[in-house]
């Protein structure tokens, strides 16, 4: 499957919205949850090197097969910002960070018409519809699911939504309908950003929907804090570590499972 780029735009110095279309996504459907979307539905993209010598539109299991490691695409995945069935168009929303990493420096440069082979989607996400209240999150990473999901939330439900990022420049608005608490926090190198504001939040809800996603170790110090600390019951938590501080997407999914099951057994 792949899409072709319709348009581009940069929502933040550190974000890239690329809009994808074309018949290369005859067959993109979103998975379903809860009666709707999947909030965290992902798509696994494939980033060519420079030169490649195969063409823009490839199969990735082919070229492993055909083509030495040093030509195979870089595999990365991301979130789906938005799905529009009708007029099959594809937003995705990258962070960027200059020339660092593979996706990001793609999005960036990316031009009407080139191309992005993807896989998916796939995900398990959708606010429940009848919690009593919601409790969403996370960083850049995590920032296409939370905005998604926020516009998921139902009207007049109270929704907590705290975000870190690098600055004021970062900050994005967020659509819902709902009774919008949103705190945006701003890095201050401690990485305890998240968890510091998280342990003023109001949990008094006796039904509380909470998504966690983001960098792997504040995630899994939020995880904790609100599994043994606030008593959340583990099956009302979404929580995944998307990336991992110091690490590169290679290096982190080469240790992910073995970290998340690490996780998993903290509480």
């Amino acid at each position: 499957m792949h899409g072709r780029v319709l348009s581009t735009s940069r929502l933040t110095p550190g974000l890239v919205r690329v809009v994808l279309g074309g018949d290369g996504l005859a067959g993109f459907a979103m998975p379903q949850v809860r009666g709707g979307d999947a909030t965290d539905a992902y798509v696994n993209i494939a980033v060519p090197p420079e030169g490649a010598a195969y063409g823009p539109v490839f199969d990735p299991r082919e070229v492993r097969d055909a083509h030495p490691r040093e030509a195979w695409p870089a595999r990365r995945r991301y979130t789906v910002r938005a799905w529009d069935a009708t007029t099959r168009e594809l937003t995705l929303d990258f962070v960027v960070h200059g020339d660092e990493g593979v996706a990001g420096p793609w999005a960036a440069r990316a031009a009407e018409g080139d191309v992005l082979v993807l896989e998916g989607p796939s995900g398990g996400y959708r606010p429940r519809p009848d919690a009593a209240a919601y409790l969403l999150v996370g960083d850049e990473s995590a920032l296409p699911a939370i905005a998604a999901s926020t516009e998921a939330v139902p009207a007049g439900r109270p929704l907590t939504v705290l975000l870190v990022c690098d600055g004021p420049d970062h900050e994005v608005d967020l659509p819902t309908d709902a009774d919008l608490d949103l705190r945006w926090l701003h890095r201050d190198g401690s990485g305890q950003e998240l968890l510091e504001a998280l342990r003023t939040v109001d949990l008094a809800w006796h039904d509380v929907c909470t998504f966690v996603h983001g960098e792997a170790d504040e995630v899994r110090a939020l995880r904790r804090h609100l599994l043994v600390e606030r008593e959340v019951p583990r099956a009302e938590m979404s929580c995944s570590p998307y990336w991992r501080r110091t690490m590169d997407d290679e290096a982190w999914r080469a240790v992910k499972r073995d970290y998340v099951a690490a996780m998993e057994g903290d509480a």
